[in-house]
This record gives C-alpha cells, sequence and structure tokens, in this order.
C-alpha cells in the first residue's frame, strides 16, 4: 500500500467519523450547520496560513544577494519539481530547521534557520530543499486543512453534545443512546486528533520520498536527517506549538506512546525507508 493510498484511507476514516459524531445532533442537518462551521474556521486559517506562520517564527525574506547557494539550490530544484520558486524566508535561530508553507504552490515559501545555512553542508542543506519543495508539490497544505477542517467539526460537536448533554438532555434518552452520546462526547474528538496526526505522519513520508525522487537518491536528506536531529536535541529554539508540526524536524516530538500524538514520524524510522528506497533502486 503507497503513502497516498494510506493518507486517503486515513482521511475517508476521519469523514466516517464525522459523519457518525454529526448524526448524533441532528441527523443531515446537524451535519451540515458543524461542516459550515469547520468549512469558514479551517478557509480563513488557510487563507491566512502562510502569513501567521512566517510572523509567529519570526522570519524575514532573504535579502538580494543573501546566501547564493541556497538560492541557486532552491531554483534547481523547483525546476525540477515543476513548480514555481517560492520565496525564501531566514529564521533567527541556531537550531539546523526548515518548514514550507502556502495555500498553492504559486503563493509558497520556504524559511529555512541560520543554523541550517551556517551549520549543515551544502548536501544536507539540498536534502532539507527538496524535503520542503516535495510538501510544496504535493499540496500537503491543502491535505492537512482537509484533515483540520473535518477534525475541528467533530470537536465542536462534541462540545455541543456536552453542552446539551449537561444542559438541556432528553430524561426518556435509550441507554444505547446515552452510551453513544458519551463516547462521542470524550473519545471521537481524541480519535479525530490521533487521525489527523497519522496523516501528518503519512504527509511526512511521502514528502521524503518526493525529496528522493528530486534528488535521485535519498542519501542526502538521510544524512541531514540526522544531523538535524542531533541539533535539535542539542540546540533550544523558541517554537509556537501550532506551527511546530510544520518544521522538517518536529522540535516537541515524543517516543513510545508519545508519537501517537506526534505529527512527524521517528526520525529513525524516516531514515530507514530512504535507506530501504536507494537499495530498492540499486544505489
Amino acid at each position: 500500500m503507497t503513502t497516498r493510498t494510506r493518507t486517503w484511507i486515513l482521511l475517508a476514516g476521519l469523514s466516517a467519523l464525522f459523519v457518525a459524531v454529526g448524526g448524533l445532533v441532528g441527523g443531515t442537518g446537524g451535519i451540515a450547520v458543524f461542516l459550515l462551521i469547520a468549512v469558514a474556521f479551517n478557509f480563513a486559517m488557510f487563507w491566512f496560513s502562510d502569513r501567521l506562520a512566517l510572523k509567529t517564527s519570526r522570519a524575514r525574506p532573504l535579502e538580494p544577494g543573501e546566501a547564493p547557494d541556497l538560492v541557486a539550490d532552491v531554483e534547481e530544484l523547483a525546476a525540477r519539481a515543476r513548480i514555481p520558486v517560492p520565496r525564501l524566508y531566514l529564521i533567527p535561530s541556531q537550531q539546523p530547521n526548515a518548514f514550507a508553507t502556502g495555500r498553492t504552490p504559486k503563493r509558497s515559501a520556504v524559511a529555512v534557520t541560520e543554523g541550517l545555512v551556517t551549520l549543515m553542508p551544502r548536501e544536507q542543506v539540498r536534502g532539507v530543499l527538496a524535503h520542503e519543495l516535495a510538501h510544496i508539490r504535493n499540496r500537503d497544505v491543502l491535505v492537512a486543512t482537509l484533515a483540520a477542517m473535518i477534525g475541528a467539526a467533530i470537536s465542536a460537536i462534541a462540545h455541543f453534545l456536552q453542552f446539551q448533554w449537561l444542559f438541556g438532555g432528553d430524561d426518556d434518552e435509550s441507554p444505547l443512546g446515552l452510551v453513544g452520546t458519551i463516547a462521542a462526547i470524550l473519545i471521537a474528538p481524541i480519535a479525530a486528533m490521533l487521525l489527523q496526526f497519522a496523516i501528518s505522519r503519512q504527509r511526512e513520508f511521502l514528502a521524503d520520498a518526493t525529496a528522493a525522487e528530486l534528488l535521485g537518491t535519498g542519501r542526502p536528506l538521510a544524512d541531514a536527517l540526522a544531523t538535524l536531529q542531533r541539533g535539535v536535541e542539542v540546540i533550544p529554539m523558541q517554537v509556537n506549538p501550532a506551527t511546530a508540526s510544520l518544521y522538517i524536524a518536529n522540535p516537541l516530538s515524543g517516543h513510545g506512546m508519545a508519537s501517537l500524538f506526534s505529527t512527524h514520524p521517528p526520525i529513525p524510522v524516516r531514515i530507514e525507508r530512504l535507506v530501504a528506497l536507494d537499495a530498492a533502486r540499486g544505489l
């Protein structure tokens, strides 16, 4: 099963959960109301997400003539990916890291930290840039917005059910209906969140694979991921939790059970997959 297929299966599961929970509110009418609320909220976030992400990270536009190697590599990789050259930004942090944002390829931007440019070999930086351009080519902002829209609607329905149950519940409600309502209130938002995170992890795997395709090998990105992991562990960086999922190496990543609540797959697993891709190609 391909990574793309897994992504759409997870989105289908999230949609099914939304339909089931929405039906508890009032059938089709209840679903429509909360869907409209979720669409309006997430459309606004989708429209302004690039500006918000760049502002919260304190990123500034690259000056003319600044970091010429970075500019040249982005232009070359964008041509390979057949996408417009994104705007480039620099984040004032010594932790090596980067993210891509923008609602469409024409409106995209790539922000890299000062540490990425100064501390990492150029070939590894190219690996990171290829990963970020892969997110743009794969339209991952759109996929993430769809998942967030459905997840937000599920949470809104759960909150409505909680309010209705506490203050306006029906005394004649059947035990089965009561169990369903409690499950929707307690379990549905957590399940939706886990599905969203799983979708995000699949998109990271897909971006890694696409980056390897753009570079002709996964080795530069695999080496870069190992460097990024060390950098995240030893160099602190102030990151808004709301934007942490955008970065190629998640500053808030966890291990064990915490990995279920991570938006990124474990870096060792990502490296293993890149090595396996090269082996499959005889590289």
